[in-house]
């Protein structure tokens, strides 16, 4: 196992690099970095999710969401760790069947709301996508990325997506369709 931060301010950092848990050191702007800040990002967004009133079924899903997105950081942070497994990605799956039951079929887009955790949860979904994007960019370049990763990424933004749904349904606020009328910009 990787060594411990013992103290906060290291000062190794202070020439644009940073260590990985192996011992190597690399740029801060090199796309593992910016992936693991992507993590970062959208486990921030999940602790505002799991900061709201929530049921107690969503809050132990995002809790396990949030444990497994950790393991996908310290896939990044350890190049050829796996952390991640087909498991996790059918439990996501599980729980996406489980959320779209009670959901009525969309017919139309809907615009990001429904109330504050499922807005806050749309944010998390959106970031979640942009960090997919990033860890494909980083698996196109390097190479060595955990597929199972990708594939739970990719799973957990559409979970993201239903479980707003779900949040502002039963806060009852409903959902918004994008209105798609042909309008002249003039």
């Amino acid at each position: 196992m990787a060594k411990r931060l013992t103290k906060i301010m290291t000062r190794t950092g202070d020439d644009g690099s940073t260590g990985l848990a192996d011992g190597t050191r690399t740029d801060k702007s090199s796309l593992r970095i910016h992936g693991l800040g992507e993590l970062d990002e959208l486990n921030c967004w999940l602790g505002v999710v799991l900061a709201q009133r929530l049921p107690d079924d969503v809050k132990e899903m995002l809790l396990d969401v949030q444990h497994r997105l950790f393991d996908a950081g310290a896939e990044l942070s350890l190049p050829g760790h796996k952390a991640i497994s087909e498991r996790n990605v059918t439990l996501l799956e599980e729980w996406l069947q489980q959320y779209n039951e009670e959901l009525p079929p969309l017919k139309e887009f809907i615009l990001p709301g429904g109330g504050q955790a499922g807005s806050f949860c749309h944010l998390a979904r959106a970031v979640c996508r942009r960090a997919e994007r990033h860890l494909v960019e980083l698996s196109r370049s390097e190479g060595d990325l955990n597929p199972f990763t990708l594939t739970y990424i990719n799973r957990l933004s559409d979970l993201l997506f239903v479980v707003a749904r779900v949040l502002g349904r039963r806060e009852n606020a409903g959902e918004t369709c994008w209105n798609r009328q042909d309008r002249d910009p003039t």
